[in-house]
């Protein structure tokens, strides 16, 4: 424990952005639900969750509310964080199944695409280095 009676943990020393997008999954909130319900443009929201911008204080203590979290713990990881909802419907359930595994095969896409730059960039690199 840290003084003052919290824990440290890795979600704590996350950047704002990060607790940003944290809180709002927790909570199950698509980015769509979130920029209607606090009034921003997509572009802001996802900025603020890439850390390359700051809501504004009025902002913060807006989505904090949104998200069920404290100002504080959104600027610094201190104070009160999100918590888990957990669906108790089976069409809850169903829907944050078909969530994840879209979430999960949006992820396999990119890491491919990766993988597949890289190895591109690795067989131009052994041409070059051929020639």
């Amino acid at each position: 424990m840290l003084s003052g009676g919290y824990d440290r943990n890795p979600i704590s020393e996350d950047t704002l952005g990060g607790r940003i997008s944290l809180a709002r999954e927790i909570m199950g909130m698509s980015l769509e639900e979130a920029v209607c319900n606090l009034g921003v443009l997509m572009e802001t929201w996802s900025a603020w969750e890439c850390d390359r911008d700051m809501p504004r204080a009025n902002r913060l203590t807006m989505m904090a509310g949104l998200l069920g979290v404290s100002p504080s713990w959104l600027l610094t990881g201190i104070g009160t964080g999100p918590v888990e909802r957990r669906p108790d419907n089976p069409a809850e359930l169903l829907r944050a199944f078909r969530q994840t595994s879209q979430e999960v095969a949006n992820l396999s896409r990119r890491m491919q695409g990766i993988a597949d730059a890289l190895a591109h960039r690795q067989e131009v690199e052994q041409d070059e280095t051929a020639a």
